[in-house]
């Protein structure tokens, strides 16, 4: 808790001088009980951000690596992000790992608590909105109907570009549209094994990606982002 607060502390300190940040729509996000939040990804700092002009204390998932990076700064960033509640996603296992993130993620929501994922999977690398992937989708579906408040995030690349670590001056915009009314696909016919189809899973993460690019003002681009390094 420690970690967490000191780092939304030095972010508000940062919204209020070099880089403001303006605020549409939190009154969409419940006080209390569980809700999913799905977003645009265009900087490092967008985690911070959303910790700084929300209340609630969030949770995130970090990338398997952040966790798992060798010698004295992998160790360093893996016990931060520890200490500030991240779980840790393998973007490679396959689909195993996909059924764990799924699990983890109804999970954090079955508790009660706000969960933030950025659908790309992977900050954008020029700015642009990129395909969906359908996990966000399937811990929806599988939360049993939880609050999906889409977001979107402008200026943030131009906070903290691709490759650098401190913040440069520059507005922050955030906007939070209204929950998402997604309880005709939990009425669909579910797979087999329970879990929703394909169509399902691609049909609203469609309608949750179009929602964010109104929010977030970006262009659309009909494929996967790739992997940012840096």
């Amino acid at each position: 808790m420690l970690v967490y607060g000191t780092m939304r502390s030095l972010t508000r300190l940062a919204a209020g001088t070099i880089c403001p940040v303006s605020v549409e729509g939190a009154h969409h996000v419940p006080a209390t009980g569980p809700v999913l939040l799905a977003g645009n990804h265009l900087s490092g700092c967008d985690t911070f951000f959303l910790m700084a002009v929300l209340r609630r204390r969030l949770v995130f998932f970090g990338k398997h690596e952040y966790f798992h990076t060798p010698g004295l700064k992998g160790r360093a960033v893996a016990a931060t992000c520890a200490r500030m509640g991240f779980l840790p996603v393998d973007r490679r296992g396959g689909p195993a790992a996909a059924r764990a993130v799924v699990a983890h993620g109804a999970g954090v929501l079955r508790r009660g608590a706000p969960l933030v994922i950025y659908p790309e999977g992977t900050r954008s690398p020029d700015g642009r909105l990129y395909r969906g992937r359908p996990g966000t989708a399937a811990i929806a579906l599988a939360s049993g109907g939880v609050p999906l408040v889409p977001f979107g995030i402008a200026g943030t690349d131009r906070v903290q570009p691709i490759g650098r670590s401190l913040l440069r001056p520059h507005p922050v915009r955030i906007r939070f549209g209204r929950p998402l009314g997604y309880g005709a696909y939990l009425r669909r016919p579910a797979r087999p094994d329970g879990l929703p189809t394909s169509a399902t899973l691609r049909e609203l993460t469609l309608v949750l990606m179009d929602r964010v690019r109104e929010l977030s003002g970006q262009e659309y681009v009909d494929a996967f982002a790739p992997s940012v390094r840096r």
